[in-house]
């Protein structure tokens, strides 16, 4: 078969396995191995989503300009998107992404803003709020706001979630996946919890971010949010594609647990992943004592490991961060 473009080669990632770093687990794990996708990311699912329900909405007209905030990947899916319809890209940044996901980003031909990490989502220097000021000063452009588009999490629900259920032949009992915009964990949980309400959907957050509080006692606590290093999970705010009610409960995980099991993957399972794919990984194995033998647990890899070179598969970085 040969595809027409490369965005018809997004979803349909394997499902597969996890042998070593289980074998004290009574239950099959299996990972759901996103970055097979063609920008090596599970966000290429809602990019095409986002673009196409702005495009039937007229928001987006031949030509124009994607604007968007992100940590890398979603900018990624969004170029693959812009190179196929012809459209231009601009993407803001913070500070703390992998120089790897800024250089790809830019090989891709969008424009990319770097702002500063550590100020508040509201602060005109956030890569929130430059990319909304881009947005307004940029002619015939389209802001895609991932974290209250909507168009995110139903990309998930249309497509994520039916697979997994159809990988696992409705088998399921627990999902594990990385909390950022909330749009897979959401979208995907819907979709299982429709097929069974019994299956577990479990959210990963990370230490410094104010989703897992907000989880648990509907308080935004600023005390909570502080600088953190893992990529692509937590949040500063609360992004209106979360839906709290689906999500049975948080599992925070620590900066260096994230980055060990990250290379432990790498190295045990085969399996080159994306620091944010540590957390999720390092969640599994934080709850393993809950888990019987006739479980099936899936936890999303959302991205690639080539991502993160430069940081947690540098030996010196991880030294630099006390992680080993």
């Amino acid at each position: 078969m040969i595809y027409n473009n490369i965005l018809e080669t997004i979803g349909n990632t394997p499902l597969v396995k996890i042998n070593k770093i289980t074998k004290d687990i009574p239950a099959t794990v299996a990972a759901k191995l996103d970055f097979f996708n063609p920008g090596n990311s599970i966000k290429d699912r809602m990019a095409v989503k986002m673009v196409d329900d702005a495009e039937a909405a007229g928001l987006l007209k031949p030509g124009g300009t994607i604007v968007e905030g992100t940590s890398g990947n979603t900018g990624m899916g969004l170029a693959l998107v812009a190179i196929s319809r012809g459209y231009k890209c601009i993407f803001t940044t913070t500070d703390k992404q992998s120089k790897e996901k800024m250089d790809i980003l830019r090989a891709v031909g969008a424009q990319v803003i770097v702002c500063p990490t550590n100020v508040a989502a509201d602060d005109p220097r956030s890569y929130y709020s430059t990319a909304k000021r881009i947005s307004e000063e940029t002619p015939n452009s389209f802001y895609v706001n991932q974290y209250n588009n909507l168009s995110n999490r139903i990309a998930h629900y249309e497509t994520t979630g039916p697979e997994i259920w159809k990988q696992t032949e409705g088998k399921i009992t627990h999902l594990i996946v990385g909390v950022g915009t909330g749009g897979t964990i959401s979208g995907t949980g819907k979709y299982l919890k429709e097929q069974n309400p019994d299956v577990q959907i479990i959210g990963v957050d990370t230490y410094g971010s104010a989703l897992k509080k907000y989880h648990e006692t509907g308080e935004f606590d600023e005390e909570e949010i502080y600088p953190y290093i893992t990529e692509g999970i937590g949040e500063d705010i609360i992004p209106e594609n979360i839906n709290f009610p689906i999500i049975d409960e948080f599992v925070k995980v620590s900066d260096k647990d994230g980055a060990v099991m990250a290379r432990r993957l790498a190295r045990e399972e085969g399996m080159f992943i994306g620091y944010s794919c540590g957390s999720a990984m390092a969640a599994v194995m934080q709850l393993k004592d809950r888990f019987k033998a006739d479980d099936l647990v899936v936890v999303v890899f959302h991205d690639h490991g080539s991502r993160y070179v430069g940081k947690i598969y540098n030996d010196d970085w991880m030294k630099e961060k006390g992680f080993i």
